[in-house]
């Protein structure tokens, strides 16, 4: 087998979490991922991934052997970037990573007319609300939102975040009148896990900004799972334009206090300073500033 082809079905195994994972991914039978890597056990003469029908985890040897592949793997591929070059054909795999919300409701609906663009060019996409490092997690881009912190990454600016407030028809008819944001501390408001938005929600009002303290029986890492407890009447939610547009629109759900808009959050895309811009990263980043840029917000804006 191909040492280096084995090497990138191995680190695809390791970040898959499984063989299943990682042939879903690479489009190939788990039985060939495990084939892959155990060319490499018996190539190196150790074990590096023990493995059982529930899970599977690293051993020593595996995890340091992880490490130095995903050196070797982002040479090539800046070595392949750098021959493309010469040619000026955006080509090979673009690893992204976005917050989960806007990844399904805008980027992938935009994505088919890069690709179709660039047929030279795969993405590989991660959706996570987390906070992934660029470098160690080899991603070559990322969409951020909020204020960014002093990485040293590069960042070019899009249209802002909007955030929407809302809530079903039948919580709202059996609930006390929402007609102020401090009315929310008195209603079930659904909990996002992450930043802020987990107890506290902001607003600009006619005499300035105005924060407050919410509270619920439901607090969830996924907007999409948010959305469908909404929906069921269970609370007040609030989350980006995009999720919510088109219950809105449905009337599944009603837009709450108008008048006191949440204030825009700042959005970003990402990329280290010594990536190198090979044609696939210079199309990607000229695609990103075109469709949610500051003059292109309808993906962003209801």
């Amino acid at each position: 087998m191909d040492r280096l082809l084995s090497m990138s079905v191995f680190a695809k195994a390791v970040e898959s979490g499984s063989f299943s994972a990682a042939g879903e991914a690479l489009r190939m039978s788990s039985q060939l991922v495990g084939k892959h890597v155990q060319t490499l056990e018996q190539h190196l003469g150790v074990r590096l991934i023990n493995r059982t029908t529930r899970r599977q985890h690293l051993t020593e040897a595996g995890f340091a052997f992880y490490e130095r592949v995903k050196i070797i793997l982002a040479e090539v591929e800046a070595a392949e970037g750098m021959a493309a070059m010469s040619g000026g054909t955006p080509r090979g795999r673009l690893r992204i990573n976005a917050p989960v919300s806007f990844g399904v409701h805008a980027l992938s609906k935009r994505l088919p007319e890069y690709l179709a663009a660039y047929p030279e060019v795969s993405v590989d996409m991660s959706l996570a609300n987390r906070f992934v490092d660029l470098i160690d997690e080899g991603f070559d881009v990322a969409f951020r939102v909020g204020e960014l912190s002093d990485s040293g990454l590069i960042a070019r600016r899009l249209a802002p975040y909007r955030l929407r407030l809302c809530a079903a028809p039948a919580y709202l008819a059996s609930h006390a009148p929402i007609t102020h944001p401090a009315d929310l501390e008195l209603h079930e408001c659904l909990g996002f896990s992450y930043t802020e938005l987990r107890t506290r929600w902001s607003f600009e009002g006619p005499e300035g900004p105005i924060s407050v303290a919410v509270s619920g029986k439901l607090m969830v890492d996924s907007g999409e799972a948010l959305l469908m407890a909404a929906r069921a009447g269970m609370g007040i939610l609030l989350q980006p334009c995009e999720l919510v547009r088109e219950d809105i629109s449905a009337g599944r759900l009603v837009e709450l206090l108008p008048d006191f808009p949440v204030p825009t959050r700042p959005f970003h895309l990402v990329y280290a300073p010594d990536r190198r811009m090979t044609p696939k990263l210079r199309s990607f980043v000229d695609f990103a500033l075109a469709a949610f840029g500051t003059d292109a917000q309808p993906d962003l804006e209801a």
